[in-house]
């Protein structure tokens, strides 16, 4: 199959190599790409603009895969094709708060083995704890313990540098920043 030609230009000084058309019955320079399959992405036919046209129009990426496999990759495409994990067991101070808000929306009379309610907090804090595996309520020492605990535990060289622990390592780092900012005794 021709890939080349040598074609003097008027403005040129030298031979300018183009790229030909792969369609086999067009002499047109290729000068628009188009991948050759769902699998090999950055591997190119090379086409004139009525051909890529054509080819493109004909083109199907989801060609060969079932209803079930194309529905696989929309999800995954929906978080850019990055591993998620579930967010973990209800802890006690989620389970409080759902009790008490299914006693406030219905009406029913507070349960005795219920733990008390636990006042509101900001979402940050509520999040930050959650990261660290705590539950409210907790001192800056219980803190810092399960951060020291964690990051041993999650430290990417520990990992040989994984992203997951990379990431785990992220968060684990800011949920302590955010909670050493609401925790941490000011000093004098």
């Amino acid at each position: 199959m021709r890939a080349f030609k040598d074609i003097f230009s008027d403005t040129a000084d030298r031979p300018v190599k183009l790229r030909m058309c792969a369609h086999p019955s067009c002499a047109l320079t290729g000068d628009y790409r188009a991948p050759k399959s769902r699998d090999r992405l950055n591997d190119y036919y090379y086409f004139c603009l009525d051909h890529v046209r054509a080819y493109n129009k004909e083109w199907d990426y989801f060609a060969g895969l079932s209803p079930d496999e194309v529905e696989t990759y929309n999800r995954k495409a929906t978080v850019w094709e990055r591993p998620s994990w579930p967010m973990g067991q209800w802890g006690a101070r989620e389970q409080a708060l759902r009790h008490q808000a299914m006693n406030d929306i219905f009406g029913y009379a507070p349960n005795e083995d219920a733990p008390p309610p636990i006042p509101p907090m900001p979402l940050a804090e509520r999040e930050a704890l959650a990261a660290l595996d705590l539950c409210a309520p907790v001192t800056f020492a219980d803190i810092k313990a399960r951060y020291r605990i964690l990051v041993k535990q999650h430290h990417p060289d520990l990992h040989g540098g994984a992203r997951e622990a990379e990431e785990k390592f992220k968060n684990i780092n800011a949920a302590f920043a955010t909670l050493r900012g609401i925790y941490e005794p000011a000093e004098d």
